[in-house]
Protein backbone atom coordinates (compact mmCIF):
# COMPACT_ATOMS: atom_id res chain seq x y z
CA UNK A 1 0.00 0.00 0.00
CA UNK A 2 2.43 2.37 -1.02
CA UNK A 3 1.30 5.89 -1.73
CA UNK A 4 -1.42 6.14 0.13
CA UNK A 5 -2.35 7.18 3.87
CA UNK A 6 -4.87 5.31 5.71
CA UNK A 7 -6.28 3.79 2.53
CA UNK A 8 -6.76 6.87 0.49
CA UNK A 9 -4.36 7.98 -2.46
CA UNK A 10 -2.70 11.74 -2.11
CA UNK A 11 -5.90 12.83 -4.62
CA UNK A 12 -8.45 12.18 -2.52
CA UNK A 13 -7.52 13.28 0.34
CA UNK A 14 -6.22 16.63 -1.89
CA UNK A 15 -9.80 16.41 -3.40
CA UNK A 16 -11.50 16.23 0.38
CA UNK A 17 -9.15 19.15 1.61
CA UNK A 18 -10.08 21.45 -1.36
CA UNK A 19 -13.73 20.62 -1.12
CA UNK A 20 -14.11 20.44 2.74
CA UNK A 21 -11.46 22.85 3.55
CA UNK A 22 -12.45 26.08 1.27
CA UNK A 23 -16.03 24.95 1.69
CA UNK A 24 -15.11 25.83 5.66
CA UNK A 25 -12.54 29.00 4.98
CA UNK A 26 -15.86 30.36 2.92
CA UNK A 27 -17.84 29.83 5.96
CA UNK A 28 -15.46 31.88 8.02
CA UNK A 29 -15.19 34.93 5.66
CA UNK A 30 -19.15 35.22 5.59
CA UNK A 31 -19.09 35.00 9.22
CA UNK A 32 -16.17 38.05 9.26
CA UNK A 33 -18.24 39.94 6.63
CA UNK A 34 -21.16 39.96 8.68
CA UNK A 35 -19.44 40.86 12.08
CA UNK A 36 -18.13 43.28 10.28
CA UNK A 37 -21.89 45.16 8.90
CA UNK A 38 -23.09 44.19 12.87
CA UNK A 39 -19.92 46.38 14.29
CA UNK A 40 -19.83 49.08 11.77
CA UNK A 41 -23.97 49.26 12.45
CA UNK A 42 -24.47 49.30 8.17
CA UNK A 43 -28.05 48.57 8.05
CA UNK A 44 -29.87 46.45 5.74
CA UNK A 45 -28.73 48.11 2.31
CA UNK A 46 -25.44 48.44 3.95
CA UNK A 47 -25.16 44.95 4.48
CA UNK A 48 -26.27 43.59 1.42
CA UNK A 49 -23.35 45.79 -0.17
CA UNK A 50 -20.51 44.60 1.87
CA UNK A 51 -21.88 41.26 1.07
CA UNK A 52 -22.73 41.32 -2.34
CA UNK A 53 -18.94 42.87 -2.88
CA UNK A 54 -17.02 41.08 -0.83
CA UNK A 55 -18.85 37.82 -1.70
CA UNK A 56 -18.17 37.83 -4.99
CA UNK A 57 -15.01 35.92 -5.68
CA UNK A 58 -16.64 33.01 -3.41
CA UNK A 59 -19.68 32.63 -5.50
CA UNK A 60 -17.45 32.67 -8.41
CA UNK A 61 -15.14 29.44 -6.90
CA UNK A 62 -18.56 28.31 -5.72
CA UNK A 63 -19.93 28.24 -9.58
CA UNK A 64 -17.31 26.87 -10.97
CA UNK A 65 -17.38 23.97 -8.76
CA UNK A 66 -21.13 23.62 -9.99
CA UNK A 67 -20.86 24.17 -13.60
CA UNK A 68 -18.19 21.64 -13.26
CA UNK A 69 -20.40 18.88 -11.49
CA UNK A 70 -23.06 19.28 -13.74
CA UNK A 71 -20.89 18.75 -16.61
CA UNK A 72 -18.94 15.63 -14.98
CA UNK A 73 -15.82 17.20 -15.38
Amino acid sequence: MEGTLWGYTESQIAQFGLTFGIGAFILYMLFIVFNLARESRAGRFGTFVLFMVLSFGMLGFLTKNVIQWVLGL
